[in-house]
Parts: structure tokens; sequence; C-alpha cells
């Protein structure tokens, strides 16, 4: 098979001009540029594309690491920023860090030395100097879902706050004064914001004081499943009348440990849930859940990527908030028992 070094040879001319003259940066003289044409067609050339990209500074690849690909939430994600760069005319480099920091690490040296025209970095931890170091070297970079406070970069978030007090005031309005807050920690936006919000919505005016107890963890089902330990280790009296699982991973979890004890859902206990990505409504009840647009959250990421001028550390990241959305099912009913708690507490 011909190559740019043959065709260069057979016209006459040197590598450079031919590539200078195909990548449309060279004008040459009639006489010249039919002798290259010629070359091409008697060698039935082919140029190289992934090369022709990088000769003009480009590879026409972006780069996407994100925690996982298991988890509907990530897969969903990563879908979307594949169908958008299918519409863009751009391929994705695709890496699953496992939620290792080191891994994630590795990746960003990796995303660092290659070709990619950019980077959407998505963690499911909390970010360290390091990352955000690292993803300071990157000439174009969008930071995904959960904050990395130092990095130079635009940054792309559902509204978590949000989120938590719709969950929070629909509680309130079914009458719920004693709820169990499941996920997420203070180091993490998602945790922070969904926590804060939460504890908005139930506290509306008119209504006694809540009680909100919280279980810290990460968004797995194993943690689910413990939480709904604890809860049945309560005695009735003093269990929550209401539980906040702040992911479709945690919800999966105590959903089976709650109907496993044969625990009814809502009349023994209203339960809500936060992603709304998996099929929450084949549940058996339904799930009212905050739903994240994260196909919306994948397709907006690669656009603000794409048109994202490089980092100056003199700049401030903007910030973007995507909307959620309350999807009312049938996993939450007034409380069967009313408590009088005058505060919040933590645990």
């Amino acid at each position: 098979m011909a190559n740019l070094q043959d065709v260069a040879t057979a016209a006459g001319v040197s590598k450079a001009t031919v590539s200078r003259y195909l990548n449309g940066s060279l004008e040459l003289p009639e006489r010249t540029a039919s002798a290259i044409d010629a070359a091409i067609k008697a060698l039935d050339y082919t140029p190289n594309p992934h090369a022709r990209r990088l000769s003009l500074g480009r590879s026409d690849t972006v780069a996407l690491i994100v925690p996982d690909i298991a988890s509907p939430f990530f897969a969903t994600l990563v879908g979307a920023v594949e169908a958008e760069a299918s519409v863009m005319g751009l391929a994705v480099a695709l890496y699953a860090t496992l939620n290792s920091p080191e891994r994630e690490l590795s990746y960003l040296d990796l995303v660092r030395r290659g070709h990619a025209d950019g980077l959407i970095f998505v963690t499911n931890h909390p970010a360290t100097e390091q990352m955000a170091a690292k993803l300071n070297t990157l000439r174009r970079c969008v930071v995904v879902d959960e904050d990395v406070p130092d990095a130079v970069a635009p940054k792309l978030f559902c509204d978590n706050r949000q989120g938590g007090y719709l969950a929070g005031r629909h509680l309130a309005e079914a009458g719920h004064r004693h709820a169990l807050f499941i996920g997420g920690v203070d180091q993490m936006i998602s945790g922070a914001h969904r926590w804060q919000g939460f504890v908005e919505g139930m506290d509306l005016p008119g209504l006694p004081p809540a009680r909100i107890t919280r279980h810290y963890g990460q968004y797995t089902v194993e943690a689910g499943r413990e939480s709904g330990r604890r809860f049945l280790d309560l005695a009735a009296p003093e269990r929550p009348t209401a539980i906040f699982a702040t992911s479709d991973e945690l919800l999966i979890g105590l959903y089976e440990v709650l109907t496993g004890a044969g625990l009814a859902i809502p009349h023994e206990v209203s339960v809500i849930g936060f992603d709304d990505v998996g099929p929450l409504h084949l549940f058996a009840p339904p799930v009212t859940a905050v739903r994240q647009p994260v196909r919306a959250l994948g397709q907006r990421a690669l656009q603000v990527l794409m048109r994202a001028d490089e980092p100056s550390a003199d700049t401030a990241p903007t910030e973007e908030l995507l909307p959620v959305t309350l999807i009312a099912r049938n996993s939450v009913a007034p409380p069967v028992r009313a408590f009088d708690r005058n505060t919040n507490s933590e645990e």
C-alpha cells in the first residue's frame, strides 16, 4: 500500500509539500499540483484521515472519564455523549476508573499525553489537589456531575439542592415530620447540596419542626442495604416515617431489605428516590423520585466542551445547573403516626 513518501517521490516533491497540499495549507503551481494528483491516482494512495487531522491540530476525538459503566446513571451519560458525538462527527475514547483515585490519575496522564481534542471528566468521590492540578494541565476540559473545586474548567451539574428541596417538600406536604436521609458526604457537591435542599424542603412554614436523621455513605446498593438494616433495627415508635434515598443504587438496596422484611411501602414507611434512571416505575409500588436529566447532561457536556476556550488561571470557571423534576408515583403516603421532635440529628 502506497504511503505519503511514495507519492512525494513519484511527484518529484518533498513529503512535507504533499502533506501541506492535501490538508489545504499550501497553494502550488498548477504543474506541481497536477503531478501530485497524478501520483496519487497512479499509486491508488488513500490519505490517513487520523494523521491528516493531527496535522491540522485536531483529532476529532474526545476523551470521557467516568467512574463506572455498569451503573445505569453513568451508562446513560456515556450513551448520551456518544449520541451527541455522532451528530458532531466525533469519536469518543472512554475510560472507566472503577471509582479508583489511582486509576483516575493514571487516565488523566494518558489523556494529557494523547491527542484528544478535550476531556469530559466525571468523578464519584471527593476531589484532591492532585486531581485538580492534572485537570488544569489540559487544553480543554469540562467537569460534570461532581465538583473538582480547584479545577479551572467549565462545570456542569444537575440542580442537586433543588432536587433535595423537592423531595423534602413532598414529604412535608404529605405530613411527615421525621425522615431518614441516606447517602452522600459533605465533601461532594451532590451530597452537600441534596442535604441542604432536603432540610429546607422539610422546614415548610406553619409545620412543626422536623426531625431528620442522616446516614452517610457511597451511592451503592450495599450502602442502601446497610441503611435498610439500620432502619429495621430501630424500635417501631422511633423509626422515621419516610426515607429519602439519594441515588438509584441506594434505593435498590433499601427496597430489597425493606420489602424482604415484609414492610409495606408506603403504608408503614414512605420512600423517595433520586436519579430515576433505572426502571423505578416497575417497582412494587412504583417509586416517587427526583429525576435528573442525565441524557441532557451528557449532550450538554459535549456541547460545552467543543466550544470551551483554553482555560486561564485568572478566570473563574463557569458553572451551569440543569433543572431536576419530581416524578410522583405511589411510594409516598401520609404517615400512620405523628412525632413531635424539635431538633434535626445526624448519624
